[in-house]
């Protein structure tokens, strides 16, 4: 088949023989330092880079060319992003699968892991357990399983997540992580008010794909590969793509990804809200070490900030399964969202589960609380956000790019962040977080631009502290 990035057909714009000739391309000018220079220097003008430009980059060992690699990613990062993380938590509703998916242990043979599934009065208590937290955006994930866990399943729990207001807390946004289905299913998923649609790819690598799904609805390549299309024909605005690095060969999911979403933006006019970067991690019958293609610290490390070059308007999401340590090093190359005080089990909130009951999809590193996560993206210059302004204003889809792409964008995330944080630590932060997030408000309200804005934030800010809460840009 012929490469078309326009195409609808998964194997044209996920073209196998073009993925191997931007490879190959690749190991013929990684050693081309003027031309590996001037890409990376270029892409701080924020405009992208093509799936092959991004590969040479990959590819290119020059450490001169690695260290401007890395200073475009933070100075790209810093002017899109400024200081802003934007913080979330997974809810995993039920590991009913009838997949057989051999990289996660939701596969169905798999008969250690205990099978559960949420009812609407547990969703309840998880949710009042983690607005007790803080969190105001949530991630929801179910396996795929047309009998325990059907689309009417799903709307009603995402119906049920937006009612619960306890205290001063309540979820904003809910995000939605469920397997490919239908255009009318994505439009009554879009009715529901979802903020964006997440489906990872996994490997783009066709072949290797069906081996890995030997059985069940996900083994069928075009159908999920086009899922995002169908998201899109039912009225989705945003929607957020990834792989799991490890599966396959990382240049090849990379390129793939990148392509996905160049293919994203040529047929729908607006590429992917967010793009996600795990890597395979051990979980109960799943080890590591079966998969060879597992990727390095360092090579993932130069993924992430590549990937900010190419789709430098693309939020970009890292979860709990790194370590703290290597989400502080990403943080700064290009990653605007991070999860915080997670728990990948069925029901994990409210109680932590025993281990001998195992029903997590994969293990947890960093198993700090938000409060923690949030002091110490606080202590390293970082504003914590709780902001869900842009999805409730509508800004989203297009409109969403092409304020970020006129740098109008900042004129709302930054104040919003502040107002955001304020609420958390008048309701939720420590005495040391609340200390610390004080006088980084204060440090960042001068940084606002705009006076009239930056004046109206403060105002709204000290009707924080009188009691008030939700005010939005």
């Amino acid at each position: 088949m012929k490469y078309d990035k326009k195409s609808l057909k998964a194997e044209e714009f996920i073209n196998h023989q073009e993925i191997l000739d931007t490879i190959e391309y690749a190991k013929q000018h990684k050693d081309d330092k003027e031309m590996c220079l001037n890409l990376a220097k270029r892409a701080k003008d924020c405009k992208g880079l093509t799936h092959r430009e991004a590969a040479v980059l990959l590819e290119c060992e020059i450490p001169e060319v690695e260290d401007e690699i890395r200073r475009s990613a933070i100075a790209v990062k810093e002017r899109l992003y400024g200081d802003r993380i934007v913080m979330f938590a997974p809810l995993y509703l039920s590991n009913y699968c009838v997949n057989g998916c051999t990289y996660c242990p939701y596969h169905h043979c798999n008969k250690s892991i205990k099978r559960k599934k949420l009812t609407q009065d547990e969703i309840r208590a998880e949710v009042i357990a983690l607005q007790d937290m803080g969190h105001k955006r949530l991630a929801i994930e179910s396996g795929e399983d047309p009998v325990n866990n059907p689309i009417e399943y799903i709307l009603e729990s995402i119906k049920t997540i937006y009612s619960i207001k306890h205290k001063n807390g309540a979820i904003r946004r809910v995000n939605v992580n469920i397997a490919a289905t239908t255009v009318e299913n994505y439009r009554r998923l879009k009715e529901a008010g979802i903020g964006t649609y997440i489906l990872f790819q996994e490997t783009y690598h066709k072949e290797d794909y069906e081996a890995l799904h030997p059985t069940g609805p996900k083994h069928n390549y075009a159908y999920h590969t086009e899922a995002m299309d169908r998201a899109m024909e039912g009225g989705i605005d945003d929607v957020g793509i990834g792989v799991l690095f490890g599966l396959e060969r990382y240049r090849y999911d990379f390129v793939g990804l990148l392509m996905h979403a160049e293919h994203l933006e040529a047929a729908h006019g607006v590429g992917p809200h967010t793009i996600s970067v795990p890597r395979i991690c051990p979980a109960d019958d799943i080890k590591k070490e079966d998969f060879e293609n597992a990727i390095s610290d360092e090579i993932f490390e130069k993924i992430v900030a590549v990937i900010r070059l190419a789709v430098p308007y693309t939020g970009m999401i890292i979860s709990t399964r790194e370590s703290k340590r290597t989400r502080e090093r990403v943080l700064r190359l290009g990653i605007s969202q991070i999860s915080g005080g997670s728990r990948t089990s069925v029901g994990g909130y409210v109680e932590e589960e025993p281990e001998e009951e195992n029903s997590a999809q994969f293990d947890i590193s960093d198993r700090r609380t938000l409060d923690e996560v949030v002091n110490w993206l606080l202590k390293m210059g970082y504003i914590p956000s709780f902001c869900t302004a842009c999805y409730r204003e509508g800004r989203t889809g297009d409109r969403f790019m092409s304020l970020c792409k006129s740098g109008q964008i900042a004129n709302c995330c930054q104040p919003n962040a502040l107002m955001t944080l304020k609420e958390y630590l008048m309701d939720y932060a420590s005495e040391d977080t609340k200390k610390a997030g004080e006088a980084l408000i204060k440090e960042q309200l001068l940084k606002i631009p705009n006076e009239k804005t930056r004046r109206i934030a403060t105002e709204n800010i000290e009707k924080i502290e009188n009691g008030e809460r939700d005010f939005r840009f």
